[in-house]
């Protein structure tokens, strides 16, 4: 079993710059493929970054793409989500998970493991 832990969220203003951890444990990150997602009040988990198991194949949402940047470092069986020019819709919680297929899938429906979520606010 897979446990996920997030690490990182909080209150900046716009444009500026966090940085959010995913660490896994009870097994070993190095064959998952990992992906951050975000919900905000009212809406549905949407995609917002994912990597292959080995990390070198990546995914991002349009709306963050030039912005945001995920990275897997499979040592530390850890994946952080990198998040510059922040803006105040990027507003939400946001969920690392996991899936063992090992691709950079975009859809809730491939993820098997999922943290609990770390709050991400952004200040206008």
């Amino acid at each position: 079993q897979v446990q996920l832990v997030e690490s990182g969220g909080g209150l900046v203003q716009a444009g500026g710059s966090l940085r959010l951890s995913c660490t896994a444990s009870g097994y070993s990150a190095s064959s998952l493929g990992m992906g951050w997602f975000r919900q905000s009040p009212g809406k549905g988990r949407e995609f917002v970054a994912a990597c292959r198991w080995d990390g070198r194949s990546t995914s991002y949402a349009d709306s963050v793409k030039g912005r945001f940047t995920i990275l897997k470092d499979n040592p530390e069986n850890t994946v952080y989500l990198q998040m510059s020019s922040l803006k105040p819709e990027d507003t939400a919680v946001y969920y690392c998970a996991a899936n063992s297929l090992g691709m950079p899938t975009t859809t809730t429906e491939r993820y098997e493991y999922w943290g609990q979520g770390t709050q991400v606010t952004v200040s206008s």
